[in-house]
């Protein structure tokens, strides 16, 4: 099924659940008139509805009655022990649960879950994680909990950043782990864009990726709490497959995982600005792990003249292989990266 066709199908689908829990009567109307097609397609999409548990069909084949089917909920809860694996839960519990569901919807939950859960199991130091499931008409939402020394904090231990906050950034550019010898790092990147929503709550600090948005979201809680907690939402009609996700950032034919998106308005810390060298240093932490790296500008006033000279000229010069492109960014930002980038080649003294 083509990309486009799956879409299409999303949204028609959609269109129909929102207009059943507004109660209109006239839904297979509306929807034929908003998308231009015929009672017979419409009505396909409402049968593939009921089959997936969506909604449910009662009345007359005439003057049939459409109501969205109940929320369901779940708590599931697991001691962290020798032999507990993610795959076992995943099959023995959470997808007979969240099904029916469309198969590429499925394999997004299944990689999502299993890499998460998985997360919990090897790198927490928890002694128990717990695992909330919820079905709506609409969405599912998956939330994992633990008890463990909290994602953010054993981050920034590991690496020994300056700041917790940092974990967070280093987390949204992907391929990062503290166990390099079993895990690649791209778990948490890959599963936060193939959600509509994904968020972290960990000690003093919550991370937001929401599809809908452009930009992530750092903020910082007053009272810190114990554990991570991990939430994940996604539309039950969603037209993504995992491939597609992992094709946008992978290039050619080699589907390796070598483009990321630095998000610089995480590596901002309050009012803090990104005026020196030592602050790029920082962004650029890793970078090297990929060959192309998009520096996302958004939500970001200005920069020092040292710290576009770091990234967009002594950095560029070091690593000629790799393609440092700036997006979004504002008039006084891009004249300083336009001046980093124009000044002479020679090494920086």
């Amino acid at each position: 099924m083509s990309s486009k066709v799956r879409e299409q199908g999303e949204k028609v689908r959609n269109f129909i659940l929102k207009g059943i829990l507004a109660e209109d009567g006239d839904v297979v109307p509306s929807t034929m008139k908003k998308f231009d097609i015929t009672r017979q397609a419409v009505n396909k999409h409402i049968g593939r509805l009921r089959d997936l548990g969506t909604i449910n069909v009662s009345g007359s084949t005439r003057s049939p009655v459409y109501a969205l089917c109940e929320v369901a909920k779940r708590d599931f809860s697991y001691a962290l022990a020798p032999g507990l694996a993610e795959d076992v839960v995943w099959t023995k519990d959470v997808k007979p649960f969240i099904e029916p569901l469309p198969d590429n919807v499925i394999s997004i939950w299944h990689y999502a879950f299993t890499e998460m859960f998985n997360n919990a199991i090897d790198h927490s130091t928890a002694t128990e994680i717990g695992v909330r499931v919820s079905k709506t008409a609409l969405t599912t939402e998956i939330a994992l909990h633990d008890n463990g020394v909290g994602i953010f904090r054993k981050i920034q231990q590991e690496l020994d950043l300056v700041d917790e906050r940092l974990a967070i950034f280093e987390l949204a550019k992907g391929k990062l782990t503290t166990d390099p010898a079993n895990h690649t790092g791209q778990g948490i990147f890959f599963t936060s864009r193939m959600m509509d929503q994904f968020s972290i709550i960990s000690g003093g600090l919550f991370f937001d990726h929401d599809r809908s948005r452009t930009n992530d979201w750092l903020l910082e809680r007053t009272k810190p709490g114990p554990g991570t907690h991990v939430f994940m939402t996604l539309n039950n009609h969603a037209a993504r497959t995992t491939r597609k996700v992992f094709d946008q950032f992978s290039g050619g034919d080699d589907y390796a995982f070598n483009k990321t998106v630095v998000p610089l308005n995480l590596a901002k810390f309050g009012a803090d600005e990104l005026i020196s060298r030592s602050a790029a240093k920082r962004v650029l932490a890793r970078v090297n792990l990929f060959t192309k790296v998009i520096f996302d500008f958004k939500d970001v006033e200005t920069v020092g003249q040292a710290f576009a000279d770091q990234i967009f000229r002594v950095y560029a010069n070091e690593h000629p292989d790799i393609e440092l492109t700036p997006i979004n960014m504002r008039k006084a930002v891009k004249d300083m990266v336009d001046r980093a980038r124009s000044a002479n080649t020679a090494p920086h003294q």
